[in-house]
């Protein structure tokens, strides 16, 4: 079956450190710094301020594998690519190498540390705009390491190119942006009908969704700037941020298109075979239950936030985790009949699969086990609960021959209660009801109305580290290490960090106390912040070891990895750096001074965990 998870783990750290590259350590799923997104969901996102122009403590030439998830890929699992939850292999260039040495070292990893045969590989470069040329120098570069014209592939800036506002036309006057290359693995044509899709008869190309071709790496060249009128310029300094996902590198070693058939879902899916005792294939080339996969994906999803802290609830990252939850219980009761609590069990294939990269998960397990049957036991609840709705409105029908179901009050019960659209036409024809002609497509076209609803709702929240770099942001940001020192001096030193999030209109921050704060303690806490804003102390950082840093008393997010050498932000600092009031890792941005935040008010504490408070500031 090819080589295994860890050991491409150990090739790629291996072969990126003989190339001078530092490790950055991963931050967590739920990200401190960045205010603009729910989770972590690129190995980039905690790099975009130097990739903007700050120094990076570990240099120039980093890498790491960072773990991700994706909320808004939900509705797309179940096909042999797709996930929520994936880890990302990066490398970077922070004005150091750029093209030429990129994407022969990129050739070489792929066909030479993990021996991908070079015949099986394709690549895509930008072909180029009115306003910015062709990027002819990859597709040369690419020509030069062997690969044929018929395998370098011209794409335009929907495809192949990268800058936070998304392609060239969007990008305001100012924004960094550049052209990207992919590789492509492909798996032959004989695999072409793989997933029965409808592109199967359509010409094919590696951008093509037949299911044949799968992106296995993408370098992106931060090389452009726009200007005022519209033009671009080349950077001063240009970047390298390269991205391969772990799953779909491992389907490529396999030769086996479908990422669920690798050893990160192997255990897994075994497991669920067992609880399901459905049919299920598996095997080099072989289809597997499109259901096993959506389980698979969402209980490890669910538990890698479980495990971060973000247990189910209705709000913000609880609700995308009860929703994976419920879909994995959904899914198993009413299309593979599972007739029991099953989802504690899932707990123990994850962590065996996942133990020796996070250990936290081995600490954890039985508060993840524990939650997860907690939630499980309150669905089912919900489940019959809809199931009595159900039969509650179509006993209030008059005619009982006339009942009848539509697709959108099917969506109504999926939506609310989790009762999909085939037990809801079961339960309806028990009771002699029936369902409309159109039902299956008003069903979908009414969640195909929801999901776009609600992708534009949190598209502000899902943009996956397009770290928000406002005047308003800044000022938060700032605020939140004051609010942070604040804390320490009225309440202890037990208080720690739980997180915190920034928008446009207020901060919010986490953390943890053996007591809750009083109303006076509050008062005590927003008078210091605004003394130290009125003091109009300067703020600077300095780039140290780490143990330098915790030896000066930096304070740090407990839940976050640091390496070696690291940035340390300090509130009021002078020559000295010694008696700065804040002292705190962190990468920034930040203002120059603490009377650019001109005020701060605490407006709202509330418990929302075993101690653990949360505090709105505006």
């Amino acid at each position: 079956m090819g080589i295994s998870q860890q050991q491409v783990r150990d090739r790629f750290r291996r072969f990126w450190e003989k190339k001078a590259h530092k490790e950055v350590p991963p931050i967590p799923l739920i990200p401190k710094d960045d205010p603009t997104t729910l989770f972590t969901g690129s190995g980039m996102q905690q790099l975009v301020p130097y990739l903007l122009g700050e120094p990076h403590p570990l240099g120039t030439k980093l890498y790491n594998i960072q773990p991700c998830f994706r909320a808004q890929d939900i509705e797309e699992i179940g096909d042999n690519r797709h996930t929520t939850f994936f880890e990302m292999m990066g490398n970077w260039s922070l004005g150091d190498y750029f093209k030429e040495e990129q994407l022969a070292w990129v050739w070489q990893f792929f066909t030479e540390e993990l021996d991908l045969p070079k015949e099986k590989l394709h690549v895509s470069v930008f072909e180029g705009t009115k306003q910015i040329r062709s990027d002819e120098e990859s597709a040369f570069i690419w020509r030069k390491l062997g690969l044929p014209k018929d395998k370098i592939h011209f794409y335009g800036a929907d495809k192949n190119w990268w800058s936070r506002a998304g392609v060239p036309d969007n990008m305001p006057a100012g924004e960094p942006g550049g052209p990207d290359s992919e590789v492509f693995y492909d798996f032959g044509e004989e695999l072409k009908t793989h997933e029965k899709s409808a592109f199967q008869n359509q010409p094919c190309h590696p951008n093509c969704d037949c299911g044949r071709f799968l992106e296995i790496g993408n370098s992106v060249f931060m090389q452009y700037k726009k200007e005022e009128d519209g033009s671009f310029t080349d950077l001063p300094k240009k970047n390298v941020d390269f991205g391969g996902g772990l799953e779909r590198i491992l389907a490529a070693i396999n030769n086996n298109q479908d990422v669920f058939a690798t050893d990160l879902f192997r255990p897994l899916l075994k497991t669920i075979k067992e609880i399901t005792s459905s049919r299920y294939y598996y095997g080099q080339h072989i289809w597997i239950n499109k259901y096993f996969r959506i389980m698979a994906d969402h209980i490890k999803g669910s538990i890698m936030l479980i495990n971060e802290g973000a247990n189910p609830s209705n709000k913000e990252r609880g609700y995308i985790t009860r929703r994976l939850i419920r879909r994995v219980i959904g899914y198993g009761r009413n299309y593979l009949q599972v007739n029991r609590a099953f989802v504690g069990e899932l707990v123990e294939p994850v962590v065996q699969i996942y133990g020796d990269v996070y250990p936290e998960l081995i600490e954890n397990k039985q508060q993840i086990e524990k939650v997860l049957v907690e939630e499980e036991n309150n669905f089912i609840k919900t489940l019959q609960k809809g199931i009595n709705q159900i039969k509650k409105d179509f006993q209030k029908s008059s005619n009982s021959k006339n009942r009848i179901i539509k697709g959108e009050k099917a969506f109504y019960y999926y939506e609310t209660f989790g009762i999909t659209p085939d037990l809801t036409k079961d339960i309806v024809e028990g009771l002699g009801g029936q369902r409309n002609q159109s039902y299956e497509v008003d069903f979908i076209d009414a969640k195909r109305k929801h999901q776009e609803q609600s992708r534009t709702s949190s598209a502000g929240m899902f943009k996956g580290g397009l770290a928000n770099q406002s005047e308003q942001a800044l000022k938060y940001h700032t605020a939140t290490h004051l609010l942070h020192q604040a804390l320490f001096d009225v309440l202890g030193n037990d208080v720690r960090q739980e997180g915190s999030n920034i928008t446009g209109e207020r901060l919010r921050f986490d953390f943890s106390s053996a007591k809750k704060p009083t109303p006076n303690e509050i008062k005590k806490i927003e008078d210091i912040i605004n003394a130290k804003i009125k003091d109009s102390l300067l703020i600077d950082f300095k780039i140290m070891t780490r143990d330098e840093a915790y030896k000066i008393g930096a304070k740090s997010f407990f839940r976050e990895k640091y390496p070696d050498m690291v940035k340390v932000y300090f509130i009021g600092a002078d020559a000295s750096l010694e008696h700065a009031y804040s002292k705190e890792f962190c990468g920034g941005p930040h203002v120059k001074n603490t009377s650019e935040i001109e005020t701060l008010a605490i407006f709202k504490l509330e418990k929302i965990g075993s101690n653990i408070y949360r505090l709105y500031a505006r």
